[in-house]
């Protein structure tokens, strides 16, 4: 009888310190306020100079009216509300250095947000590495040569198959 009340004390204390951690835990957390949702996004996140992107953003409780983004990547562009969002679509500068370059909402009531756009360097080479034709590239002729002769012997074989196939069906002496 004494071990199981000593166990029912066990349990008692550890559902205390439960409660304990819980309270502190909720008196100590900052109050979240319903509704904030402040941020800016780029899609694509990294893309080659010259490349449009899709800026979507949210003011919190002013998406309804309209914000501005800024970034040494593409100058200013307005935001515009649609559907519960900011949205808006530029073209990053097609002289702009690759890096990383951070890009910055500016709410109407004075709220801010930062993400960042990696300018990716992209340089097209001039042309392949010269290695030859392969072969069956230049003038028709080849080709042509290569698809004849691959047909006589495609014919040839067909021609023997049938003729040893007839051979093994006659009898000797018949």
């Amino acid at each position: 009888m004494r071990g199981l009340t000593l166990h029912r004390h066990a349990v008692l204390a550890v559902l205390a310190m439960f409660a304990l951690v819980g309270a502190f835990v909720l008196v100590a957390a900052p109050a979240a306020r319903a509704g904030e949702n402040i941020f800016v996004e780029v899609t694509p996140n990294s893309a080659p100079a010259g490349t449009r992107v899709t800026v979507r953003a949210s003011c919190d409780n002013t998406n309804n009216q309209q914000a501005t983004v800024h970034s040494d990547a593409f100058g200013r562009v307005v935001l515009r509300p649609d559907n519960g969002f900011l949205t808006g679509a530029v073209t990053i500068a097609g002289n702009k250095q690759p890096g990383d370059y951070p890009v910055d909402l500016r709410c109407p009531n004075g709220s801010t947000a930062s993400t960042m756009l990696t300018v990716l360097n992209m340089a097209q080479p001039s042309k392949g590495p010269a290695t030859g034709g392969g072969g069956t590239v230049g003038d028709r002729g080849t080709g042509s040569l290569l698809l004849v002769g691959g047909l006589a012997v495609v014919a040839v074989a067909a021609g023997l198959g049938v003729f040893g196939g007839n051979r093994r069906r006659t009898r000797p002496g018949a």
